[in-house]
């Protein structure tokens, strides 16, 4: 390490590590918390780019790093699930360069549709997980794991959450590194083509390698002990490790930095050392249970403190058995619709017409909320359409004539698509109605570009998928392009016209987002003047 101290986030820690790493290319889609990775790393000057979803960004990176170069994957915790497919056979195959996944786990939900703890995928997937605690540790982990990724050729989980991702602590970078693998290609069938001629013994491959990286963890991994009484005892990872040694300084404590497979013999003889020892992990008890199945007695938290974060004062509760009311934080102004925004009207329609409305992921979502209460459902990315047709096949015709799938332009590219397929292969006898709603930009996650705006991540032109025509080559039968603020054209009379038909139907409703349109204009006048995309190097605002 050099003597420079920088004051950033995690995310812009690990931006700045995969910078200095030798990183080739960062791939993902964006998704708080785990954005601003990606648009810093690109900020910097390395290569980054946003993928139509978390499944492709993966496979992208594990044709990089097929390729002997250090790969860079991010992506929130939900859109693990749309890259497990590739994840968990990535386990099996032999990375050549290196390969970091970030999973940036939303506890408490402040910007997602679940709280799960994907502590969990690493066990699943049988892959090493880090997790660092603040922002220095952000930053270490990133050159660890891909050390790690590139000594045992395997992809390396890289789990943060909300706090670490957001917060902003000290940062000692080190030097950057001449020695970054070069990029060629060497071919090992039997590496990396999974079928089960070669799958069964990548299997056997992977188990060892996770006998060896324990064994590895057990002597070197980064563990961190603070002496303290033996009275208590506290085994934790990440943010948790930094809210109990706040909330309990008297104690001994172990934190992890690689949770899995986790070191169970320093553990062990940690737990030998204190008279009682208590497991404080944010989300599931996933540490807890794995330290009670290895025979270690281990107290874990009640189950009230498994929901939302953690912080100082539940932590000291925990420590102290304390399973009383909590307190009732204040309430906030609830989320909004932006004044001017063209999704509005959409709905004021939606609601007057009384439509059953399957809904989305996207700022849009806030139509489920008064004065609009205009969405029925909404599960996941892209679940829009295949709820709507779900309900169109089953319910009697004068509701299922009420039925309308309503999606945002980046969560149709996302998984969109496939609905769409599924519609025209298998359409309900009542037909369906779909409602693109495009503002031009990736919204609610900060005005990002997708396939759709025709822009790279940088900004720059690209090639732009047309939803119109996509629509049309895949026979949807009746698609119309409308603009919301158009006074010559009845948005509410088309719903009603193609809501009357049995045949499958698509709007795409384009009007630009209110925030994002001065910039798609400046943009948009850069490619017309064709000016040249430059990645210039920058420092990291403090």
């Amino acid at each position: 390490m050099n003597s420079e101290r920088l004051l950033l986030s995690g995310d812009d820690a690990i931006a700045l590590a995969a910078l200095h790493a030798g990183v080739r290319l960062g791939v993902g889609y964006p998704g708080t918390p785990s954005t601003e990775i990606l648009e810093t790393f690109d900020r910097l000057g390395g290569r980054a780019q946003w993928s139509p979803n978390e499944k492709v960004a993966l496979e992208v990176g594990m044709g990089t790093a097929f390729a002997n170069a250090r790969t860079l994957v991010t992506m929130k915790h939900v859109g693990l699930n749309v890259a497990a497919d590739p994840l968990f056979t990535a386990a099996y195959t032999d990375i050549k360069g290196g390969l970091i996944v970030v999973s940036a786990d939303d506890p408490g939900l402040a910007s997602s549709q679940n709280e799960q703890d994907n502590r969990h995928y690493a066990r699943a997937a049988a892959l090493p997980m880090l997790e660092p605690i603040d922002s220095q540790q952000a930053y270490d982990f990133t050159w660890l794991g891909f050390e790690l990724s590139e000594r045992w050729k395997i992809p390396v989980i890289l789990r943060l959450t909300t706090r670490v991702c957001h917060s902003k602590t000290a940062v000692c970078p080190r030097a950057a590194t001449t020695s970054a693998p070069q990029p060629s290609f060497q071919r090992d069938v039997a590496a990396r083509v999974m079928i089960p001629a070669y799958a069964k013994p990548a299997h056997r491959r992977l188990r060892q390698k996770l006998a060896e990286i324990t064994a590895w963890n057990e002597t070197e991994g980064p563990i961190q002990l603070d002496e303290g009484s033996a009275d208590l005892g506290i085994v934790t990872t990440g943010i948790a490790s930094m809210h109990a040694r706040e909330a309990a300084p008297e104690a001994r404590q172990l934190t992890l930095g690689l949770t899995y497979p986790l070191p169970l013999e320093r553990i062990r003889a940690f737990a030998d050392s204190v008279d009682r020892l208590v497991v404080v992990e944010e989300g599931d008890p996933v540490l807890f249970e794995a330290l009670r199945a290895a025979g270690i007695p281990a107290e874990g938290k009640p189950e009230m403190y498994r929901f939302g974060e953690l912080n100082v004062a539940r932590v000291r509760r925990i420590l102290a058995g304390d399973t009383s009311p909590e307190p009732i934080p204040p309430k906030g102004k609830p989320p909004e619709l932006c004044p001017g925004c063209s999704h509005r009207g959409v709905f004021e329609i939606l609601r007057d017409l009384d439509c059953i409305v399957a809904g989305d992921i996207g700022c849009y979502t806030l139509g489920v909320l008064p004065p609009f209460s205009a969405m029925d459902t909404c599960v996941c990315m892209g679940a829009s359409i295949g709820v709507g047709l779900g309900m169109r096949h089953v319910l009697p015709d004068d509701q299922a004539r009420r039925v309308v799938s309503v999606i945002g332009d980046s969560t149709f590219v996302h998984s969109g698509i496939t609905g769409i397929a599924e519609m025209v292969y298998n359409p309900p006898a009542t037909g369906h109605l779909v409602l693109i709603l495009d503002n031009g930009t990736t919204a609610m996650t900060g005005l990002q570009e997708h396939p759709g705006t025709g822009r790279l991540l940088d900004h720059a032109p690209t090639g732009k998928i047309s939803f119109e025509a996509l629509a049309e080559a895949m026979g949807v039968q009746n698609v119309h392009v409308v603009s919301t603020q158009d006074k010559d054209q009845s948005l509410e009379d088309l719903i009603v016209s193609l809501l009357a038909k049995p045949e499958t139907s698509l709007i795409v409703a384009r009007q630009p987002c209110v925030l994002a349109a001065p910039k798609i204009r400046l943009y948009e006048k850069a490619a017309a003047e064709q000016t040249p995309s430059a990645h210039c190097p920058a420092e990291i605002a403090s």
